[in-house]
């Protein structure tokens, strides 16, 4: 496998989830009654993965339910808005760090304000796997860089400005890789479509798409 690095910046946009609150409420005692966990993307991708995870040992450990909830769109940033505009003091927001970041700098109209949220705990690592259907003809990515300047290569994202998107918009500016942006509303809609073959590449976080790899439904050009 041929791995391509990013920059270190983009890099840990890419790889962290994180779990976070609205200041918009406080209280000292605390819980005092159910929690909501807002994953801000398509049921199916790492947030969601890591969210349903950790509920189950969260609950036990607070002694109160603790719920996951899907609010996906505007490449994670309907579920940010919602979460930053509760008041109840017990609704989390869990996303990569990287849509939070990139979403304060590239949108005119974001719909919270960054100070809006505060974050609680770093949850979890997860590099991004560049992967292909198995039958685009590339073997690596300075294959997958030549096929793109002899046919169209339709590239899934979890969302217009999403990390993945910027991460693929970075490799085509060093590689000179020509592609057509199609995005979803999380990677697990961006995922299900490159391995239907509606989509050639994508690049997504390894906890979602490392299984489809290694079941042959996909191929990894690099991390």
């Amino acid at each position: 496998m041929r791995f391509f690095r990013p920059s270190t910046a983009l890099f840990a946009a890419l790889s962290c989830s994180a779990i976070t609150v609205s200041t918009a409420h406080a209280q000292t005692a605390w819980p005092t009654q159910p929690i909501k966990i807002i994953v801000p993307f398509a049921p199916g991708g790492s947030s969601d993965f890591i969210a349903r995870l950790i509920a189950k040992p969260l609950s036990d450990s607070l002694k109160v339910s603790v719920i996951v909830e899907n609010k996906a769109g505007n490449a994670g940033n309907v579920g940010a808005a919602f979460v930053a505009q509760s008041t109840d003091g017990h609704t989390v927001l869990l996303s990569d760090v990287g849509s939070i970041a990139i979403s304060a700098l590239v949108l005119k109209d974001l719909p919270y304000k960054i100070t809006d949220l505060k974050g609680v705990s770093m949850l979890g690592y997860s590099p991004h796997l560049l992967a292909v259907n198995p039958n685009v003809k590339a073997n690596s990515l300075k294959e997958l860089v030549e096929l793109s300047k002899t046919k169209p290569i339709n590239v899934a994202s979890a969302g217009s400005g999403s990390p993945n998107h910027l991460g693929v918009v970075e490799i085509a500016l060093a590689t000179g890789m020509r592609w057509q942006h199609v995005p979803y509303k999380g990677g697990a809609q961006a995922l299900a479509d490159t391995i239907a073959g509606n989509s050639d590449v994508l690049l997504n976080g390894m906890l979602a798409t490392q299984p489809h790899v290694a079941g042959g439904k996909l191929r990894a050009l690099g991390v």
